[in-house]
Formats: structure tokens, sequence, C-alpha cells
């Protein structure tokens, strides 16, 4: 973590419980995550990672506590304000989340086409990052007829072609090969040499190890000592 990053919070959350059925899948979670910093989340299955992910772009709301991102309070955010959060936000999912009937050119651009941007940028962007996670070639294919590490590649692209300040990445490499998964964490620590902040969850010790970065560790909903990684 850099020194700037230590003097600024871009997320906050205070005393955070999520319920489930009158069960908690977070429990009194208080947490700093600072811009420009890269971080894991990790522990178990069911620890509370990707619960944790959902409250931060408000895929979901805290049950308790106050969840704050570059300052507003997005516990509070009325619904019709919730697209402009997430514009902050790029967000990779471990089961891709592409649309099986659109190109991987068409998956990318429908994120610019949503936020309004004029279809000469939208060709000009959308051309751009796919030659940076290297899928110009396949950017008439659609995603059945790519390789996971593909469809993974494309999520990326879809993630940041919006040059969002956050990047959030759900077991971004669950289910890829050691190369693909190796490609995939490069794509992200690129991304966050270029300044965004990005959180990854995973229970992967490897890929922890593989990069430099903070860790902090959920068991049951809460964050506690993490184990020697």
């Amino acid at each position: 973590m850099s020194e700037t990053s230590a003097k600024a919070a871009i997320i906050r959350l205070f005393h955070v419980y999520r319920q489930y059925h009158a069960k908690n899948a977070l429990t009194d979670l208080t947490l700093d995550i600072y811009r420009n910093e890269f971080l894991f989340v990790t522990g178990p299955s069911g620890a509370g990672k990707t619960t944790l992910l959902k409250l931060l772009y408000r895929g979901e709301k805290a049950s308790e506590g106050q969840v704050l991102v570059d300052g507003i309070n997005i516990s509070r955010l009325a619904r019709n304000r919730i697209h402009l959060l997430r514009r902050k936000f790029g967000i990779i999912f471990q089961d891709y989340k592409l649309i099986p009937t659109r190109t991987v050119h068409e998956n990318i651009a429908l994120v610019l086409e949503a936020a309004g941007r004029n279809a000469r940028y939208v060709r000009k962007k959308t051309a751009s990052v796919l030659r940076t996670v290297a899928m110009e070639n396949r950017q008439n294919a659609y995603p059945p007829a790519l390789s996971g590490g593909e469809q993974q590649r494309v999520a990326v692209a879809r993630a940041v072609v919006g040059d969002p300040t956050i990047i959030l990445a759900d077991e971004p490499t669950g289910s890829l090969d050691a190369k693909s998964a190796s490609l995939i964490m490069g794509l992200l620590k690129a991304f966050h040499t270029r300044g965004a902040t990005v959180v990854v969850a995973t229970h992967d010790r490897a890929l922890i190890r593989s990069i430099p970065a903070r860790v902090i560790y959920l068991n049951e909903g809460q964050l506690t000592a993490a184990p020697t990684i």
C-alpha cells in the first residue's frame, strides 16, 4: 500500500451486518479499503466474501450499519441513483455473466451504451480494451464458443471498459487453469498500476501469495486474524 493510499479510504464500512432469514452472513464488520489499494478478501466457502462485495456496489443492502463509497453513504442511496454509483465499479464474476446471444464486442460495448456514450467512442474504446486483454481476434465470437480463460478475459474487459475507480473480482480464477489464472491476475495488477482500487475475493492461497497486497480474512461473517497464507 502506497503512502497516498494510506491517507484516503475510498470505501468505509462501519458496524455492518447482513442478515438472511435471521442468520448473519456478515457480523459487525468495520473496514477501510484505501484508494489505489490491492486487497485480497479470503476465508472458507460461506464466510461472507461474496456478500461483502455485493454490499459495496449495492447489489444487496446492509441490514445494519453504514457503507460509504467515495464519501457517499450508499445504505441511504435512492434506487434511482444506484446506477450512478455502479459506474464507479467494474465487477468480475466467477461465472462470467456474459450474454450468450451477444458477441464479445457487443457484451463489452453494452456497458458504454448504457452510460450514454456515442457510437464512435463506443467503437474506439471497446476495440482498445479488447487489445488490452488480447481478445481483438475473437470480437465477433459468441461466449459459448470461448474457453473459460477467454470468457474471463472478456469479463475483465467488460469490467474495465468504463474506466472504473474500483474493480471487484469474485473468485476470478476459480474455474481456470494456472496459465489463464496468471493472465487474469496480470491484467488486474496492470489496472491497479493505472490507479484502480482492486478487491479480489478468493480462497486460493497460491493466488494470494503471488501478489504483495493486504489480506483480510473472513470466517462466519466476521473479520478474524488471518492464518498463515
